[in-house]
């Protein structure tokens, strides 16, 4: 008999894939399925960012690149940043790394060990808690509520801080929920942060992008006193709709970075050459297909909403970023399971369980609207036929 370390029981996994696969076996079998489950954007990577990678690899780019990145991109990373959230970063502080799960997991196994504490938001990405409890670290859930939107409480937050806690992640706009947190929030956090400076924070804002209503982004990075212990996570995969060429990036305060770019060394090595190449072009390029494609979620997003309210059983608060709703499908009388199950395998419909994104999921489906207005709307339907 193998024996494997104890901790392997703790590892989680990330149901929106395990959804996919049911979803495309059903298609092979001759059904139609409509994928409102998974989190990737149905647009293409632009041309001229498929152009710089290819042009890379013909121009010879083939080889190992430094750990962290390569020196370009890192700038490109500190120039972006600084356009987008008004922020000077050093590029040295870059860690350029192969998708956004990985700085998650660097993060997380940084400080995460037994009788450690990690705050982590429910409903949240799953690997959060999946990671968190592999480390061996306790997860102390951060409660999103409906009735704020999902977003959270800052005082709620830093009462649940105790000598035992490493790291605090949050996330916005967020996954499932769509919900963000207001600047006026995040002002009471790193507020009341100046009193816990054991904590350090993670800042996932791969969605950073993905605003509405005229609304933008508020990002931590914005706070001077939390530079010192504040990661940030972000990347291309959802900008830029380039889930697959697996390209994130991390910034890391001085302190964290060294360990950070060994964590790299020892996992990775370095990212694939040419999609660094494909990264700079991003970011250096037009970005009037970001702006096409959030203007296309926009209008999806009211046309989600407005069509889930429309059914027996279901309300649904308008989500204010990324590209999910989350509907509350208590009067339905089912549990998110089993209405999840029965979409999938009567209505053909995919979506993901409330509850595959932690015990505050209970009562939601998460329904990904990055697919097209005609098929969101077709999706509807068909969950009315199932309903009434």
């Amino acid at each position: 008999m193998l024996q494997v370390a104890q901790r392997m029981g703790r590892l989680g996994t990330e149901t929106a894939f395990e959804v996919l696969a049911r979803a495309e076996a059903l298609a092979r079998s001759g059904h139609d399925v409509i994928n409102l489950g998974i989190g990737q954007p149905d647009f293409k990577t632009p041309p001229h960012i498929v152009e710089a990678a290819t042009k890379a690899l013909r121009d010879g780019h083939h080889g190992y690149t430094p750990a962290p990145g390569i020196p370009k991109l890192r700038e490109a990373v500190a120039a972006d940043i600084a356009k987008y959230r008004d922020v000077e970063i050093d590029p040295d502080l870059v860690l350029v790394v192969p998708g956004g799960k990985v700085t998650m997991f660097f993060a997380i196994m940084m400080f995460g060990e037994p009788g450690a504490e990690i705050l982590y938001p429910n409903p949240g990405f799953p690997i959060y808690e999946s990671v968190i409890a592999f480390s061996g670290a306790k997860p102390v859930p951060i409660p999103l509520l409906e009735d704020r939107d999902f977003s959270f409480d800052a005082e709620a937050v830093l009462d649940l801080i105790t000598p035992a806690t490493r790291l605090l992640i949050v996330n916005s706009p967020a996954n499932p929920t769509g919900g963000t947190v207001s600047k006026s929030e995040l002002d009471k956090l790193a507020a009341g942060l100046e009193a816990h400076p054991h904590v350090a924070v993670m800042s996932d804002e791969i969605y950073a992008r993905m605003t509405y209503d005229g609304v933008p982004h508020a990002s931590l990075t914005a706070y001077e006193s939390l530079r010192d212990r504040l990661i940030l996570l972000d990347g291309w995969s959802k900008t830029y709709a380039m889930t697959g060429w697996r390209l994130g990036y991390s910034v890391w305060p001085k302190s964290l970075i060294e360990g950070a770019t060994r964590m790299a060394v020892n996992c990775h090595s370095c990212v694939n050459a040419a999609a660094q190449f494909a990264g700079i072009a991003a970011l250096e390029g037009p970005q009037d297909s970001v702006d096409t494609m959030v203007a296309a979620f926009d209008d999806r997003r009211h046309a989600i909403v407005d069509a889930l309210n429309g059914l027996p059983g279901v309300t649904c608060r308008k989500p204010t970023g990324a590209f999910y709703a989350f509907p509350n499908i208590t009067g339905t009388g089912m549990d998110t399971r089993t209405l999840q199950n029965r979409l999938l395998e009567e209505a053909f419909v995919a979506t993901v369980a409330g509850t595959s994104f932690g015990a505050y999921g209970e009562g939601y489906l998460r329904f990904s609207y990055a697919n097209s207005k005609q098929n969101i709307l077709a999706a509807i339907d068909r969950i009315r036929d199932l309903l009434v």
